[in-house]
């Protein structure tokens, strides 16, 4: 029993390491319009901090938009002033109706530093694995004191080694996709 609980928390941490890569990789702006780029901005809202989809309509209109139309006329000023401060490096257009957002083309420069960034966080997902793949390893050790064969941790420590290897995978899969995507001029 013992060992199907070193393997499911191995894979368990294994998927969340890929769940987040996969989160952070749609926030790096790849020269494409999308809503998501706006997921980590947060504005005022009565006293607390709320995102900005909490506060105003999102649209896509074409590649190159993102179309903002707050629900309240006082969010316009906090919803640019948050956009502004953010790591986004767009200046927000405001027309007293909507405030819209013009994605930039990429310049050769900013393609490859995304790549990098996006490379960066490919490599913190595969120490996150390897982290899972080797407490599972420890823990397996650890009970061949407490009376498990080692035939069997043999096995199980096999089992991890494949699981380590599917996330991989998964993890060259998700980033091979996001560099192909940035670097589509």
């Amino acid at each position: 029993m013992e060992v199907k609980e070193y393997l499911n928390e191995a894979e368990e941490s294994m998927q969340l390491a890929v769940d987040y890569l996969e989160e952070t990789l749609s926030h790096i702006r790849a020269g494409k319009a999308s809503a998501r780029l706006l997921d980590g901005i947060r504005v005022e809202y009565y006293g607390s901090m709320a995102p900005i989809s909490n506060v105003a309509n999102i649209s896509v209109p074409d590649a190159r938009t993102i179309a903002i139309t707050p629900w309240e006329k006082p969010m316009f000023k906090e919803i640019e002033k948050a956009i502004i401060n953010s790591e986004l490096g767009i200046t927000p257009e405001n027309n007293g109706e909507v405030i819209r957002l013009s994605i930039p083309p990429l310049t050769e420069d900013r393609r490859k530093t995304l790549v990098k960034q996006s490379k960066g966080e490919a490599e913190n997902a595969k120490v996150s694995v390897r982290n899972a793949r080797r407490e599972a390893i420890d823990g397996l050790k650890k009970e061949i004191k407490k009376g498990l064969s080692e035939d069997v941790e043999k096995d199980a420590e096999n089992e991890v080694q494949k699981l380590h290897d599917k996330y991989m995978k998964k993890i060259d899969a998700a980033f091979a996709e996001k560099e192909k995507e940035i670097l589509t001029v």
